[in-house]
């Protein structure tokens, strides 16, 4: 019987040299790309057969991760709409209620107020002015003064007009300011731009007043450029100096002032002139005294 032993080594070494002299020819000649191209060709329907379990697992992976994924928010969306449907039946009842309360105070009823809509175009690139450029203009009924909303609570207000856009003055910036008050308590303050999207300051607090971090601000409508009872801020921290008189109180707006590109543009009605406000039996010192008192809180709005 004939011993096979020496030809696996045989075969190995004429593999390896069959591999080098390959390997040689592909450095040196470019022929073998045709070649290698062709082989690959053979090699592809192999290569997919081999990869073709582990591409499945992967796809049922993810078909699965999807789907639970899906389920999770189908979850997390009937929540929500019970936890809407829950305040909406609320709010129906304090509607009524509140419209029963103006019927016994003969209030007048309030009522939508009007708005356009408006897309962000530009973004001031001074890091020290927090101003935007809209797309809605005179030619739209944009005008100087108007209110500026989003989807969470007061932007600022139009500062210029032109036929097809217009600027807006953030309330971050430092020179804008504007009365609010707190909405927990009606408690009435100066809030002021910080310079930074994130800062406000309510200027001139009492050392001894009602307002907590967490508190809300709202336009008290003072000095009738915006309308009572939008949201503009949060209180985000209440310092309280020992021997000073007034408290360092900072917020945080409710806008989101480097998120949003598309705002409001509110039309509240025209505040009344003081003397058609109380009928023209205001004497005229008392009348005079009055308009000093709003055209102060409207120029302290405007710086």
């Amino acid at each position: 019987m004939f011993s096979h032993g020496p030809l696996p080594v045989y075969r190995l070494l004429a593999c390896a040299i069959a591999s080098a002299a390959l390997m040689f020819v592909d450095m040196r000649f470019t022929r073998m790309e045709e070649v290698r191209a062709q082989l690959s060709t053979v090699v592809a329907p192999v290569q997919w057969v081999v990869s073709l379990p582990s591409d499945v697992l992967t796809w049922g992976s993810l078909a699965l991760s999807d789907q639970r994924a899906l389920l999770d928010e189908n979850q997390r969306l009937r929540e929500q709409i019970l936890t809407l449907s829950h305040r909406v039946q609320r709010m129906a009842d304090l509607t009524a209620e509140n419209v029963r309360l103006r019927e016994l105070l003969a209030a007048a009823r309030q009522h939508d107020m009007p708005f356009i809509t408006a897309e962000l175009l530009s973004l001031d690139p001074d890091p020290f002015a927090h101003q935007m450029v809209i797309d809605r203009g005179r030619r739209d009924g944009a005008y100087v003064g108007q209110p500026v909303m989003d989807a969470a609570g007061l932007v600022g207000q139009v500062t210029a007009v032109s036929a097809y856009s217009s600027r807006v003055l953030m309330v971050a910036d430092a020179s804008h300011a504007l009365p609010v008050r707190v909405n927990r308590n009606g408690l009435r303050f100066i809030l002021q731009g910080g310079g930074r999207y994130d800062s406000l300051n309510v200027l001139h607090v009492p050392d001894t007043a009602d307002i907590r971090e967490g508190d809300l601000l709202v336009t008290s409508g003072l000095a009738g450029r915006f309308p009572p009872g939008y949201p503009v801020a949060r209180v985000a921290e209440v310092v309280h100096d020992p021997g000073e008189p007034f408290a360092r109180v900072t917020a945080a707006p409710v806008a989101q002032l480097q998120r949003s590109r598309h705002f409001l543009l509110l039309f509240p009605p025209p505040v009344p002139r003081l003397d058609e406000a109380w009928g023209g039996e205001l004497a005229p010192e008392a009348l005079e005294a009055a308009r000093g008192v709003s055209g102060r809180l409207a120029d302290e709005e405007r710086r």
